[in-house]
């Protein structure tokens, strides 16, 4: 019942804002034109398109500002007007009252913010969809930020997504198309973020672990600057974490003015994706430009810095070499090895001709190579690869979703940065250099080492169990005439069966032949 009162609050929000006329507008169909005249009734909305949407996005929640938040990098499909304004989702959600951060900080962490901190700033410094931000002084001089979990989110969520549920019930049963997609699946991976967004002890773990990952032991600790934890003043509604200066990613004319170098900074930026999903196979998932900023200190200038560790992604072994492999084939234009992968891991039907695979593949891909990544969209790229792939049954895999994700907003980023950035020929080196070293003699000799703890263990032990195991009766000839003795009884009892069946055939015969007389 709850489903259907959250979805009419969207239709009243959606018609508050004249969500209707926007929709509406962007049809170019005789019937959109017919509706939109009648539901205008000769006015027009007064307040722009893009703030109307940024307010019904404000008003239905905080899965609906994340929605928001990842479609502000997309100005490649999306006018700059509204882009512009749905960029203001990132750090301009109204905040919630002082004084409940304060209450919630006492119950988490058993005394207020006056007693715990040297200084507390009362008015928060950042406000987003799940929590909200103060900076602080601790008493032995350290500057940090304090997080404080919205008050009342895990309800508020709970009811978003048991619509969403719904939606992903009718849609599977839609038809084949839509069963494929695997929205179910899909609505319990989003579910499970969000849960793990809610937990901001799990997120102080996200970040110490993506802080390990870019240590100055991992040689890669300018390239990514993570801030420190503060476990003693981190609970599940409370993170405090070192406070970190820097500039938004998006703020390009500061970051000129700084005198950090562009073009580089977005390559990086594309290295750290890749870093992250293909050596850690852990990565930073909510990539949209409120979440990364890039220091302007001297010592650290031009580093990308994260925030916000709510949503992270990890992929297997299988994955990332699934994934390594169909990038490398697709960077070397071999779209039969992409069809050859998509076949092997089961995302196709085994029965799928390779060859016409590969041709719609190639289709699709060819005509975007060799551009700068200004006349490059990515997102035409998936919509075009995923029309195609319903000629093929290919099935959408859940568990990749976040990486899709992610991998949007990392185009969207370089966008901003760098129109000329190429995406591909970034990556491609990259992604070779990581298969000569899972492939190679260097791969070969850490995979060693890895497993070198545990054969430790076990090589002591070999002589005795090889020993216990040629010294057992061999027990073959027992388990041979055991097995011929079960199958002369089988066979016993086919013969059996086929008499009775004989003997009821012949009764029948007789009883018919009698009746028929």
């Amino acid at each position: 019942m709850f489903p259907l009162l959250r979805l009419a609050r969207i239709v009243l929000v959606s018609l508050r804002y004249g969500l209707d006329e926007l929709v509406l507008s962007s049809l170019n169909h005789p019937l959109a034109t017919c509706l939109l005249r009648v539901i205008r009734l000769g006015t027009r909305p007064r307040k722009p398109r893009g703030l109307r949407l940024r307010l019904a996005l404000e008003s239905l929640g905080p899965i609906f500002v994340k929605f928001g938040q990842v479609l502000s990098t997309r100005r490649d499909l999306i006018p700059a007007d509204i882009a512009d304004e749905l960029a203001l989702l990132q750090d301009r959600v109204p905040p919630f009252p002082s004084a409940q951060a304060a209450a919630c900080i006492e119950a988490a962490l058993g005394a207020p913010p006056e007693k715990l901190f040297a200084q507390f700033e009362v008015d928060p410094v950042a406000s987003a969809s799940i929590a909200q931000v103060h900076f602080a002084v601790l008493h032995d001089g350290r500057e940090v930020a304090v997080k404080v979990l919205r008050p009342g989110m895990l309800s508020i969520i709970e009811k978003d997504l048991s619509l969403l549920k719904v939606v992903a019930r009718i849609i599977e049963r839609l038809g084949a198309d839509g069963r494929r997609l695997k929205p179910r699946e899909v609505v319990a991976e989003f579910d499970k973020y969000l849960h793990d967004e809610l937990d901001l002890v799990r997120e102080a773990s996200n970040c110490s672990q993506l802080r390990r990952n870019f240590g100055p032991e991992s040689g890669r600790g300018d390239m990514l600057i993570v801030p420190e934890v503060i476990w003693e003043y981190t609970a599940s509604t409370v993170f405090t974490m070192q406070r970190m200066y820097g500039v938004p990613v998006g703020r390009v004319d500061r970051m000129r003015e700084a005198g950090i170098d562009i073009p580089t900074l977005a390559r990086t930026g594309v290295e750290i994706f890749f870093t992250q999903v293909f050596t850690d196979g852990f990565f930073h998932a909510d990539m949209h430009p409120g979440n990364i900023y890039v220091s302007d200190r001297p010592e650290t200038l031009g580093s990308y810095i994260a925030l916000d560790f709510g949503i992270v992604g990890s992929l297997s072994e299988f994955d990332k070499n699934y994934l390594a492999q169909n990038f490398l084939a697709f960077f070397h234009r071999d779209y039969r090895r992409v069809a050859q992968l998509h076949i092997e891991s089961g995302w196709v039907p085994p029965d799928t001709r390779e060859e016409e695979l590969e041709g719609a593949v190639r289709a699709v891909c060819e005509p975007y190579f060799d551009r700068p990544l200004s006349e490059i969209s990515l997102g035409q790229v998936l919509l075009r690869l995923f029309q195609t792939s319903r000629r093929f049954n290919v099935e959408i895999q859940p568990q990749l979703v976040l990486l899709q994700k992610t991998l949007l907003n990392v185009e969207g980023l370089g966008r901003q940065l760098d129109p000329n950035l190429d995406l591909w020929k970034t990556a491609k080196p990259y992604l070779e250099r990581w298969m000569r070293q899972r492939v190679g003699i260097k791969g070969l000799r850490q995979s060693l080492e890895k497993e070198a703890a545990q054969w430790s263990q076990m090589l002591p032990a070999l002589p005795r169990l090889v020993h216990d195991h040629l010294s057992r009766p061999n027990v073959s000839p027992a388990l041979l005439a055991e097995m011929a003795q079960l199958r002369r009884a089988q066979e016993q009892n086919n013969r059996l069966v086929a008499a009775l069946v004989g003997v009821v055939a012949l009764a029948v015969g007789v009883a018919i032949w009698a009746l028929t007389r």
